[in-house]
């Protein structure tokens, strides 16, 4: 072969990995080409043509990560933990067929989300999607909204899950030894103690957190099967003379409404606690930069988490309110946990145990899984520069291959967020609500961008929804919508809303406080400086002209700032 055909075939290997011919949306323009020299996988390649060197390991499979996502999810800990809004507020009716209504919502949103991880799958997600796909100038702004809302919900993760654990294992000891009342204090102490093992967990390889939130995960559904199949079976209600089980008149047909609004209202705020329990189902997009197959799998496993998790939720929903003695009973009792007093209403002292034993490891799961989902949100956004000290949390241990300063820097914000034990049960259930709200304007930013800006010129991965993909964004939006302003709702109105800590609904303050402080600091400050997901690949790379972009490529601009700009509005919709 000539010299000249050489340089050809050697040209046309180089045109071959353009971030163009890549299954993926990305921030860099799409004549960037892929280093012919470099060696690639199939994932670092995508990854590359997102802007990012890999740093990861990619030891999580479709198994394993939808395992931490299952076990972010956690079923029974999680209905266990909000019991309190969904039995409370509305009832048997309100968790039986409002439960199916909200997962309709929940479903769409799910499935946006999967179409919108297998178009980017990098750890930024949600963030990343936001900047790539807002209109020319607004990208940056879009990211910082998304990036900080799903913040958010991630650090209060891991306090909420792990502050439920502790009330059922306080309401367990308290259930053994009548005499002992759990005090505030000893709800801090020990919830302050699951944080600390949690992150002593997370800082660990990631081939061995992927190990053991497999076994995790696998706990988490095998306690779930066994609860379902226990509560039924075990209830002493007819000792107590009543039936076995409730009418079902009653369960689909009361709406138990404890609150001051109209019973629709009442439904609807009970939605609190499908929205937090089902919130889980973005951990994959997050691990996608360590998962296999990521644009193919990470999608997969979020459907699968969300389509297991609403079905399996609804049939707990279904035992709970078939065998529910004293709702009233249960959220006022003085073992301070709604789940553990329900339990003692309709099962003997021994299976109450069995079950809250379950319940409490698989909460501890839980809490693990939501930590590590949290570690890497953390590193993506300060891999971008989004903190004060990015520089810190975004380092990658050495020895372990893992963001241990981002999961140590999530233990010490965790840890003072559960402060809010000490205002009370309303002001702690902040952080469910929070997460609950936090979650949704986080997850349906980017959705409701592709839906109402980018439309048909949207560039789906090989996981999509096809034409379907609009109208199943629509649906998503619209009941996001709906339940932004729901979950800002007190519980009480007129002259009952004293507006004192026992009345008021303290999501308005612990979200809307650091988001007005977050929108603020972008109008004074960050807008100047903070230009979105930022490309660190300059040395994998090369430009349209044949220039490496490492800031002396292309048209000399520094890569040390490249984010949404004019990449972006190059790279739109290839």
């Amino acid at each position: 072969m000539s010299e000249r055909n050489i340089s050809v075939t050697s040209a046309a290997a180089r045109r071959k990995k353009s971030v163009a011919e890549e299954p993926v949306t990305s921030v860099l323009p799409p004549d960037a080409s892929f280093d012919p020299d470099y060696e690639f996988d199939q994932d670092g390649e995508v990854l590359a043509a997102l802007g990012y060197k890999p740093e990861f390991k990619r030891e999580f499979s479709l198994f394993t990560t939808f395992c931490v996502s299952f076990a972010v999810l956690g079923l029974l800990p999680s209905f266990a933990s909000t019991l309190y809004y969904g039995m409370g507020y509305a009832g048997t009716g309100g968790m039986t067929w409002g439960w199916i209504v909200a997962m309709v919502g929940v479903q769409c949103v799910a499935m946006s989300m999967a179409e919108l991880c297998s178009s980017m799958p990098t750890s930024g997600g949600l963030y990343y999607a936001a900047a790539v796909l807002a209109p020319p100038g607004y990208g940056p702004f879009a990211a910082w909204i998304t990036g900080w809302s799903n913040w958010l919900v991630q650090i209060t993760g891991a306090p909420s899950v792990n502050y439920g654990t502790s009330a059922m294992l306080l309401a367990a000891a308290s259930i053994s030894h009548p005499s002992y009342i759990p005090q505030d204090w000893h709800v801090f102490l020990l919830t302050v103690l699951l944080m600390l093992i949690h992150g002593v967990m997370s800082s660990m390889p990631t081939g061995w957190l992927a190990k053991t939130n497999s076994f995790g995960s696998t706990f988490n559904f095998i306690a779930l099967i066994i609860v379902l199949i226990l509560i039924p079976a075990g209830t002493d209600r007819e000792s107590r003379g009543l039936s076995k089980f409730t009418p079902s008149s009653e369960v689909w047909g009361t709406i138990g409404n404890t609150t001051d609004w109209p019973d629709g209202i009442a439904v609807l705020l009970s939605f609190v606690a499908v929205l937090w329990t089902m919130s889980g189902y973005d951990a994959p997009f997050h691990l996608a930069e360590e998962c296999s197959n990521a644009n193919v799998a990470a999608p997969r496993a979020i459907v699968m988490t969300s389509t297991l998790g609403g079905i399996f939720g609804w049939f707990l929903q279904l035992v709970v309110a078939y065998t529910v003695v004293d709702i009233p009973g249960a959220i006022d009792s003085d073992l301070g946990q709604p789940f553990a007093a329900y339990l003692m209403q309709c099962l003997p002292q021994k299976i109450v145990m069995a079950v809250l034993s379950l319940t409490i490891i698989a909460g501890f799961f839980m809490g693990q899984g939501c930590m590590i989902a949290a570690s890497r949100v953390t590193f993506a956004y300060a891999r971008d520069g989004c903190f004060p000290l990015s520089r810190y949390w975004s380092h990658v241990n050495t020895r372990t291959r893992t963001p241990v300063n981002a999961v140590w820097f999530n233990v010490v914000i965790g840890i003072l967020m559960l402060l809010l034990i000490f205002g009370g049960s309303v002001s702690i259930g902040a952080l469910f609500s929070v997460g609950a709200i936090a979650a949704e304007v986080a997850f349906i930013t980017p959705v409701f961008i592709r839906v109402f800006f980018v439309g048909n010129r949207f560039r789906p991965g090989p996981w999509n929804l096809g034409r379907f993909s609009i109208p199943i964004g629509c649906v998503g939006i619209a009941f996001v919508c709906l339940m932004i302003p729901i979950l800002n709702f007190p519980s009480v109105k007129g002259a009952d809303l004293t507006y004192v800590p026992p009345d008021m609904n303290w999501t308005i303050l612990v979200y809307g406080g650091p988001m007005f402080i977050i929108t603020v600091w972008w109008f004074v400050s960050a807008r100047k400086w903070f230009k979105g997901p930022k490309v660190n690949v300059d040395h994998l790379m090369l430009g349209a002209e044949g220039n490496l972009i490492d800031g002396k490529g292309g048209d000399g601009a520094s890569s040390e700032g490249v984010g949404v700009g004019k990449l972006a509005d190059e790279a739109k919709m290839v």
